[in-house]
Order: structure tokens, then C-alpha cells, then sequence
């Protein structure tokens, strides 16, 4: 069969083209892709091409589809997994596979994100890879992402008095801090530290940008933390005299059992040192570019207060079933992280232009062709078309986001659904 998809034959040179699947093997399933959300590791792959890690040599010849965070329905199953799949199933993934550099988006001809249809390979199948899922497309297609965010809490440890043994996660009753949270990434780490097992008594968000703030605070309200016993903070850094002191005085005096630092700017990572409580745990979450990114730490507190330093990359399969299965109960609202919605034909653009395009995760569906459009323009262009205006009336119903609702507006209006 046919599709159309975005593939890449060379470092900067992907294109949108009508090309052939062949038919699936007995142990293969093919799936029709709904949408995709794009990633900056994308851009990193198109941007160094067969230079890249996880990206085969020969491209040129037999080029590979972009796009590694997507979700969709499954049409035809191989007999090896026809007790476990249905034709009609909707599916989610882990793009990161265990045991292998090979990967979707990034090493496969007939299997990535930016296509129509695909193929998923019998390695993937097995190692666990694929799973059922019971909510929305769009959440789905960004719980990768969230499921990194996910990992980053089940990665924070702490110890137990008068033990050799160290408890996971971030610390219950404690005090949680994501500094330079208000991005997409950010947000999500806020969604999750409202539902986490491991409940904090206070999360503060920290930014150095007034609007960030005020968008982060409308999506996730202080009263959503409020209804699940969880004070929520958010605070504008640049405006506090004294930051390591401002912040201490929030937890009155106690400092931080748990500090994220959502960006790789050196005087952050130096903050959260400082700001951490005995005990504490620092989590450098944001993957710097310089390989010889470094900092000061007090190695006095090291010793006497027992600080702990982790970092953080990628996910576990097994985070990634978290973020579907509370996105799908409403525990979670990954649709924080998105601010534009597009169409195949705007994958392209959008993705070699990603970081100067402002905003959060830019969501595709697949099916359809319609340009790169920020959520907060649909109401201005539901002036003049009914088909915005039920899309933007939809998204203030649901505190400016995009939403299942929303969802099932696009793919009717296309003819997908």
C-alpha cells in the first residue's frame, strides 16, 4: 500500500512524499498514525543526519521516516501477535527501545512518526514496546515526553535513617521545587507532582518571565494542587533581591527535600545547590549541549548534609504505561505542553524551524493537511470560519488547552473519525 510521510535522505534534507509499504510479515503490524507531536531531538537528528548515533549509514538510498512521539490505530495485526492486538485497537508506544541503539523516527524505513501508516517491526513487538490505549491520540502521542518527566521523579532518592538503604522518588510530605518550570517540560513535571504516589506538601515553579508564569498558572491553577492538599507556588525569580534566601523563606527555612532544574544554565544548577535540605536530592533534568557543562557544588554539604546530585535521559517502558493509564483516568493533563496543532504538511517547516517558533509541544495529525496554528489564534480565525470557532470554543471550555473534545472536533471535520 501507499503513504504519504516526511523521510530523510540526508542531514537538513527530509521531504514530504507518496512512497510504498510492503506487505507485513507474520510477525509485524501495520498501524495507521493519527498524530505526532515534534520533538527538538528530531531536530537534533535531521540537523547531524547519518552522523547521528541512532541513524543508519546509506540514508540516501534507503532513507528513514522522522518522528518518534505519535499514536494511532492499529489496522492489520501478523498471526505471531493476533492473540494479543486487534485491528481496530487504538495504540501507544515507547520509542526508546530497550537493548538497542534502532530506533522509530530515527532508524527504520516503513516505522516512524511523521507518516500515514506504518509498519512496527517484530523487535519492537517483543521487547514490550506497544501498548493498548483507552484515551485520546493526542495524549498518547506526548506521553513520551511527560514519561521523561516521570522518570525523573522515580530517579530522586533519599535515605533511611540508621540504614544502608535509600527510598525512591521524590520525598512524601516534602518540599518539591522544578526551577525554570514553565515550559512544556516543566509543566508536565507540575501535572505529575499534583497526582505522584509520592505527594508533596509543596511544589514551588520558578520562571524569570512574567508571561510564562501567568500561562503556567492558568493551565495548572494554584487550585487544582489546593483540592489535593498540595500548596502551589509560582514565583518569578528575577524580581527576588535575594533568590537562594526568597526561596528558603517559602518553606520557612527548611529548603528543598527535592529541586528539578529544568534548564541548563549554570547560576540555576548553583541555586539549587544551595536551596537544598538535608538530605536533599538535585536532579540536573535539562540535558546541556556543552559537554563540559559544570558548576559549583558545596562538598561540605555533600558530607555533612548528605546532598544527593542525579541526572536524567529517556524513560522506562513502564513510566511511559503510567502517563497513558493516569492520562486516560484524568489524573494527568499532558495537553499543558501544547500550544500549536498542524497538519503532515506542515511537519517540515516546523520542524527545521523549531526553535524559533515560540511556545510549547506543536502537535500534528497525520491524516490531514492544515498549517502550523497556535491554539490561541483559533478564536481570531473563528471569525470567519465555524469550523475554528467550534475549536477555539471547545479549548476555552477546558482552560485554554487542547482536549479530547477538541480532538474529536479536527478528525470529523477531516473525515478521519
Amino acid at each position: 500500500m501507499k503513504t504519504k510521510g516526511i523521510r530523510m535522505y540526508a542531514a537538513k534534507d527530509i521531504r514530504l512524499e507518496e512512497f510504498e509499504l510492503p506487505a507485513i510479515k507474520d510477525d509485524e503490524i501495520l498501524v495507521k498514525i493519527i498524530c505526532d507531536s515534534i520533538c527538538m531531538s528530531t531536530l537534533k537528528c535531521v540537523n547531524q543526519g547519518e552522523k547521528h548515533k541512532r541513524v543508519p549509514n546509506g540514508i540516501a538510498e534507503a532513507p528513514v521516516i522522522i518522528g518518534h512521539e505519535f499514536a494511532g490505530d492499529i489496522i492489520e495485526v501478523g498471526a505471531k501477535w493476533a492473540d494479543q492486538f486487534k485491528p481496530g485497537e487504538k495504540f501507544a508506544q515507547q520509542p526508546q527501545i530497550p537493548y538497542q541503539l534502532d530506533t522509530p523516527g530515527y532508524s527504520y524505513q516503513y516505522y516512524g512518526g511523521d507518516t500515514q501508516y506504518a509498519i512496527i517491526p517484530n523487535e519492537i513487538i517483543e521487547k514490550g514496546c506497544i501498548m493498548h490505549n483507552d484515551g485520546s491520540y493526542f495524549e498518547a502521542s506526548i506521553a513520551e515526553p511527560v514519561a521523561c518527566c516521570v522518570s525523573g521523579f522515580h530517579k530522586m532518592f533519599h535515605s533511611i535513617p540508621e540504614s544502608y538503604e535509600l527510598t525512591h522518588g521524590n520525598k512524601p510530605d516534602g518540599n518539591l521545587i522544578i526551577m525554570g518550570g514553565c515550559g512544556p517540560m516543566g509543566l508536565a513535571a507540575i501535572s505529575y507532582a499534583l497526582c505522584t504516589e509520592n505527594k508533596p506538601k509543596r511544589v514551588v515553579v520558578t520562571e524569570i518571565n512574567d508571561e510564562r508564569l501567568a500561562r503556567a498558572a492558568q493551565v495548572i491553577p494554584v487550585s487544582d494542587a489546593a483540592k489535593n492538599g498540595i500548596e502551589l507556588l509560582y514565583v518569578n525569580t528575577a524580581k527576588m533581591e535575594d533568590e537562594v534566601a526568597g526561596l528558603i523563606e517559602l518553606t520557612q527555612g527548611h529548603g528543598y527535600d527535592d529541586v528539578f532544574v529544568f534548564a541548563p544554565v549554570r547560576a540555576m544548577a548553583e541555586v539549587g545547590d544551595k536551596i537544598l535540605a538535608d538530605d536533599g536530592c538535585l536532579n540536573i533534568f535539562a540535558g546541556p549541549a556543552d559537554t563540559q557543562f559544570s558548576g559549583m557544588v558545596n562538598l561540605y554539604n555533600v558530607h555533612y548534609s548528605n546532598h544527593h546530585y542525579v541526572g536524567c535521559s529517556g524513560s522506562l517502558i513502564s513510566d511511559l504505561q503510567e502517563v497513558v493509564e493516569k492520562s486516560a483516568k484524568g489524573l494527568m493533563k499532558p495537553a499543558v505542553m501544547i500550544t500549536h496543532i498542524g497538519g503532515l504538511d506542515a511537519v517540515i517547516d516546523t520542524t527545521l524551524n523549531l526553535p524559533q517558533i515560540p511556545g510549547g509541544k506543536k502537535l500534528i495529525y497525520n491524516q490531514i493537511e492544515m498549517p502550523l496554528t497556535a491554539i490561541d489564534d483559533f478564536a481570531k480565525l473563528g471569525e470567519t470560519d465555524p469550523f475554528f470557532k467550534e475549536l477555539a470554543d471547545s479549548c476555552e471550555a477546558h482552560n485554554g488547552l487542547w482536549n479530547a473534545e477538541a480532538e474529536n472536533i479536527l478528525l470529523k471535520h477531516y473525515g478521519i473519525k
